[in-house]
């Protein structure tokens, strides 16, 4: 056997390991469990004035504390008092809880599965929810007007 023909077959057993690699950690990552917010432990507890606040006061280091850039956010409770409820597209449920006053508040987007549990939830009544942070507080020059802080895969915790 040449020296070439020797180099040709060693460059394909390392090309066809490394697609073999590539394949199964793809495969691995596409059939991974997605997170199941409700069981894990909650990172932080606050009211819907409290983080909307710390937000408007410093987006940069309220990010560095919640969101991560490997998609585990921190998993938050917030407490509030409901001023809005809807359905998005999907036709999940998204609550606003924001106090009175407030330049912005908290949208908390419920799932498929926890939908039902926020059937009952009336404006005016007090709740805590859990879920992920995905994005702050922000006030939106352009349009003039405060954005709020984004909690999703919610759930009810607590209603008063």
């Amino acid at each position: 056997m040449t020296t070439k023909k020797k180099i040709f077959k060693i460059v394909l057993i390392v090309i066809g390991v490394g697609i073999l690699i590539g394949g199964g950690v793809g495969f691995y990552m596409f059939n991974k469990p997605a997170r199941d917010v409700q069981s894990t432990k909650t990172d932080f507890s606050y009211n819907a004035s409290e983080i909307v606040n710390e937000y408007l006061t410093d987006a940069k280091k309220a990010n560095a504390k919640y969101l991560s850039e490997n998609g585990e956010s921190k998993v938050l409770e917030i407490t509030g008092v409901v001023s809005e409820i809807s359905e998005d597209f999907n036709k999940q449920k998204v609550i606003l809880l924001k106090a009175e006053g407030d330049k912005a508040g908290v949208s908390c987007t419920f799932t498929a599965e926890t939908n039902a549990n926020a059937e009952n939830i009336k404006i005016g009544d007090q709740i805590t929810v859990k879920g992920v942070i995905r994005s702050g507080a922000t006030y939106d020059e352009d349009l003039e007007m405060y954005e709020n802080v984004i909690i999703e895969k919610s759930d009810i915790v607590a209603a008063k």
